[in-house]
């Protein structure tokens, strides 16, 4: 290894070092989300749907715009229903976040009982070919009886779904600080 090539490495090494404290930051935002995730689940979702609203609003206005001023990148008429569609969506997710966080889940459950139901008849259609189809089988089940769950339940399972989502940020937050300390010791 050459001496320019090291100190490249011993450079970009020391930016990192450097850099910690945005990991250390990520895990702090991610704790925070996670926590409030965990135990308001509700307004979580309800924040959680209303960005997603708010760029979703702005995406289809911007994508109005240039729908109007010719220049969409795309043909005209796919580019309005686009523009259409997602400030439809976006408007619906600011005013109402909870009922769109439902929806949302409502078609996650429509979902997990295809998939509940293609999975089973995959299982059977291969059964000789495959050992252990049983399991593709109860997967299948596990889906179909999750997805009417939350089918029966919308509410619930906006809860279920961001508990899961705070679960993961809370991971993904400490995970993150862990990071942010061992590229410290990098400086």
């Amino acid at each position: 290894m050459s001496q320019a090539s090291d100190l490249r490495g011993t450079s970009l090494l020391s930016w990192v070092g450097r850099s910690w404290w945005v990991l250390l930051l990520y895990g702090l935002v991610a704790i925070g989300f996670g926590l409030i995730a965990v135990m308001r689940p509700l307004s979580a979702a309800a924040g959680l749907a209303w960005a997603i609203g708010v760029m979703a609003l702005i995406e289809g206005l911007i994508s109005l715009f240039a729908v109007f001023g010719g220049n969409s990148g795309a043909p005209r008429g796919w580019a309005l229903v686009y523009a259409v569609a997602s400030v439809g969506f976006g408007a619906l997710a600011v005013i109402n976040p909870l009922v769109t966080a439902k929806v949302l889940v409502l078609l996650l459950a429509i979902w997990l009982v295809m998939a509940g139901v293609y999975r089973i008849v995959y299982a059977i259609r291969v059964r000789k070919q495959i050992e252990g189809e049983w399991l593709l089988i109860l997967s299948g089940l596990l889906a179909i009886v999750l997805g009417g769950m939350m089918f029966a339940n919308p509410l619930g399972g906006v809860a279920v779904t961001t508990l899961w989502i705070g679960i993961g940020s809370l991971l993904y937050g400490f995970l993150q600080i862990a990071v942010a300390f061992r590229l410290r010791k990098l400086r």
